[in-house]
């Protein structure tokens, strides 16, 4: 099997550990392509510049330019037609612009290309996505990823969804992956059941954050949390509730874009979606108190938030 050439679209979090990964694998030269890369003090562009990254990721001026950057790649390891793999992992609004922009320019080449879909997105948004990478030639692939991308990496839970899924898996495999598997060949069930996880698990961090952000205003955070505790005896509540509201406070505008899609989702069911909206308007409003991050207590961690939360208009 003929290894494909990489094109990580997206370098955030996950686009950064699945680079790393390959590149430690042996996968030498990889391209990438950014909305943030013109920027050079963004975040993906400052993690070219040092660490597992240096000299082996070929980044972009545009879209374009990644592309041609990995077919020039599969051309050099004497491909006759280049096989490449697009790894589209970039935020939730972005999922359907990124595959509309890749199968337009897809068309214009005469390659071989996979398009795995990592994004958190709805299954109509998955499935407008396929049509348009799969019209311009493409072989889109549906993924679900099933849990946080860390600390298992490559090995982390990931549904695949589609026609193509079972085709591709041997691929994924060959390149490391360890936990995909084959969910279903229609597009859209595979992001059902991340939509769905989503509900709960982005809910409970919104919800633990607005109980937890009001119970210490009170003074009552200790009673809270003992009566999680014997209601639902999950272990250290204490522990997993400041995870959650850390993941909410250091992630939150990533996880309101996610919980729209969501909402989209609980919509396409035709069910509306009344508590993914206020998740999604309570993961946003926590987005800008990521320098509370810092406090590894939980107490010091509502503090850190509620000194900075604006008084209440009279």
């Amino acid at each position: 099997m003929t290894t494909p050439q990489v094109l990580l679209l997206g370098f955030g979090e996950v686009g950064q550990t699945l680079g790393a990964e390959f590149i430690a694998r042996g996968l030498s030269r990889l391209a990438a392509w950014d909305q943030l890369f013109p920027w050079p003090e963004s975040p993906p562009s400052l993690a070219l510049e040092d660490g597992p990254f240096a000299n082996h990721i070929a980044p972009g001026h545009n879209l374009a330019g990644a592309l041609n950057a990995v077919r020039v790649m599969a051309h050099e390891c004497e491909q006759s037609q280049p096989t490449l793999l697009i790894i589209s992992a970039v935020t939730a609004e972005q999922c359907l612009p990124a595959a509309e922009e890749t199968g337009r320019l897809l068309a214009q080449l005469d390659v071989n290309a996979w398009y795995l879909d990592l994004n958190s997105a709805s299954p109509g948004t998955k499935q407008a996505a396929s049509a348009v990478v799969n019209a311009a030639g493409g072989r889109y692939v549906e993924a679900a990823v099933m849990s946080p991308i860390h600390p298992q990496r490559l090995g982390a839970p990931i549904l695949l969804g589609g026609p193509d899924a079972a085709a591709f898996l041997p691929v994924a495999e060959a390149l490391g992956f360890t936990g995909m598997q084959v969910f279903a060949e229609a597009i859209g069930r595979a992001s059902a059941a991340k939509m769905c996880r989503s509900v709960m698990v982005k809910g409970m961090e919104a919800l633990l954050t607005e109980s937890l952000l009001t119970a210490r205003h009170h003074g009552v955070e200790d009673t809270v949390l003992a009566s999680l505790q014997d209601l639902f005896p999950l272990g250290d509540w204490e522990k997993l509730a400041h995870y959650m509201v850390s993941r909410s406070v250091q992630h939150g505008k990533r996880r309101a874009e996610e919980m729209r899609q969501v909402a989209a989702t609980v919509r396409e069911a035709g069910l509306e979606p009344w508590m993914s909206d206020g998740c999604a308007a309570r993961q946003a409003w926590a987005a800008p108190y990521r320098t509370a991050l810092t406090n590894t207590n939980l107490k010091n961690l509502l503090d850190a938030v509620l000194q900075n939360v604006p008084a209440p208009r009279a």
